[in-house]
C-alpha cells in the first residue's frame, strides 16, 4: 500500500504529528472523498467534509511554506500536489 511506504519515508524518527505526515493523511482522505463523490454526487455531507479537509491541508501547506521552503517543495513533489495560488 502507498500509505505504508510513505509513512516509512516520512516518519523515520516516528514523528506522526509532523506537518508532512498530517498533510499526507489529509491528502489520502481527500483522494478517498473525491472518488466517493464521483459516484455519489448528492452526498452533501461528504462535500462539506471534503471542503473542510481541503482547508486544513491548505493551512498546513501554507505554514510549511513559510517555515521551511525546502521541506515544502519536497512534499509537494512527493505527493504530486499543485502549489496553492498566492493572493
Amino acid at each position: 500500500m502507498v500509505k505504508n511506504s510513505f509513512i516509512s519515508v516520512i516518519s523515520k524518527e516516528e514523528n506522526r504529528g509532523s506537518v508532512e505526515f498530517q498533510v499526507f493523511s489529509f491528502t489520502n482522505k481527500i483522494r478517498k472523498l473525491t472518488s466517493h463523490l464521483e459516484l455519489h454526487r448528492k452526498d452533501y455531507l461528504a462535500q462539506r467534509g471534503l471542503l473542510k479537509t481541503l482547508g486544513k491541508r491548505q493551512r498546513l501547506i501554507a505554514y510549511l511554506s513559510k517555515k521551511n521552503r525546502v521541506r515544502y517543495k519536497e512534499l509537494i513533489v512527493q505527493l504530486n500536489i499543485r502549489e496553492p495560488k498566492t493572493r
